[in-house]
């Protein structure tokens, strides 16, 4: 559980308490995103069953981190047991679901040196290194040097390196962390590009670092990662693209603005691109400015309301001078569609708007994620990208239509 003066930091969280907690026991673990989809299609359907019972024992909102840790820790016994008896991909599977579980189990506590935290970060760390010792391709560990510490960062690469490799940044939302990546069949992996995972200022193991995020030092941090990908001797430092999702369309854009021609392309998806973020803070579950507030080290909710209304991706956007992808849901709750449509008119370059008929924040058709891994691809390859909207229709018809 979290302190009494964390919680009370926020007025929302304090006046609709007793109502988040109603919602999670009345809808579950998806009352404010799409939480077990995106745990489903990371870990692959044998996780269904942890997230059933997971599910069953979650009443309230207190109940999320300890229920998330006890199917983390059971499928940590599991994937010991089958290490001691050599079946090592079964381990791997399980170490894999353990660490993903532990990664949402620390997530309600949104405070510094919270010893359950902490516990819970240690635990995902082992297991997430132990799914490194057996997976199907090479991951490794690093670190980005930043503001006089460093990030924390996981550079997966292809199976079969032949050469250098064109590879993404991948910047998570505020909700995410860079371990939540595909246990197998990763979009971008399979189509021969390598992926640095990153824990920006602010996000997973940087707050625990103490690293907080500003209105604008996500651009610095993303192009210190953009350096340490370009100089790996596996990569191919002139084809390099940005993938932002959630608040990562945010952080994106603001990279990709920073980086300029250094970048093949940038893609976002999920979109958090409204002026101010009013949506997110104060129409949302108050867990989003809870949340937010610890990632950036306010205290006071006063103070961090004159921060938010400074977050506006649009002057960055107008300096893009590569290829620009957005995936927006139509009636994505976090940000308003009208505001997607304002932030693509400012971008001059070549620009392609996918929009989701009926879709909400956390966009459900799988073959829009497809396109954008696809659309990054040819990119890479050289391809010339196309000014034009896409909106993709409940059965699955396209509408192209020039931007």
């Amino acid at each position: 559980m979290m302190r009494d003066d964390t919680e009370k930091k926020v007025q929302r969280w304090q006046e609709q308490r007793w109502l988040l907690d109603h919602i999670v026991n009345v809808v579950g673990l998806d009352w404010d995103q799409g939480r077990t989809r995106r745990i489903l299609a990371n870990c692959g359907a044998a996780v269904g069953g942890d997230l059933r019972a997971i599910g069953q024992r979650v009443k309230k909102f207190n109940d999320i981190g300890r229920e998330f840790a006890r199917g983390g820790q059971r499928r940590q016994e599991m994937g010991e047991k089958a290490e001691r008896e050599g079946y090592l991909v079964t381990a791997r599977e399980n170490y894999f679901i353990a660490a993903q579980l532990f990664c949402h189990a620390q997530w309600p506590l949104f405070e510094d040196d919270n010893p359950q935290k902490m516990a819970w970060e240690e635990d995902k760390d082992h297991c997430y290194d132990k799914y490194i010792a057996y997976a199907d391709h090479r991951i490794e560990r690093v670190e980005v040097p930043f503001e006089g510490k460093s990030l924390s960062g996981l550079l997966h690469l292809p199976r079969e390196v032949q050469g250098k490799v064109p590879a993404i940044l991948g910047i998570p939302g505020m909700d995410s962390v860079k371990e939540e990546g595909s246990l197998y069949g990763d979009s971008f992996l399979e189509r021969g590009l390598a992926v640095l995972r990153l824990d920006g200022p602010g996000q997973g193991t940087s707050n625990l670092r103490k690293i907080r995020v500003t209105a604008t030092n996500y651009a610095e941090a993303g192009t210190a990662a953009l350096e340490l990908l370009a100089r790996r001797p596996e990569v191919d430092p002139e084809r390099i693209a940005i993938f932002g999702v959630s608040m990562g369309s945010y952080w994106g854009t603001l990279v990709g603005a920073a980086a300029g021609n250094r970048v093949r392309a940038i893609a976002v998806a999920n979109i958090c691109l409204e002026p101010g973020m009013n949506s997110l803070f104060e129409k949302a579950s108050p867990t989003f400015k809870l949340n937010y507030m610890y990632m950036t080290g306010y205290q006071d909710e006063e103070e961090f309301n004159r921060f938010a209304r400074t977050l506006d991706a649009r002057e960055a956007a107008s300096r893009i001078t590569t290829p620009y992808l957005v995936l927006a849901g139509e009636d994505d709750e976090l940000c308003p569609i009208e505001h997607v449509y304002r932030h693509v008119e400012g971008i001059s370059v070549p620009k392609t708007l996918i929009v989701c008929e009926g879709e909400k924040h956390s966009i459900a058709n799988p073959h829009p994620r497809t396109y954008v891994a696809d659309w990054l691809k040819d990119r890479m390859e050289g391809k010339p990208a196309r000014s034009e909207k896409i909106y993709v229709k409940l059965s699955g018809e396209e509408v192209v239509t020039p931007l």
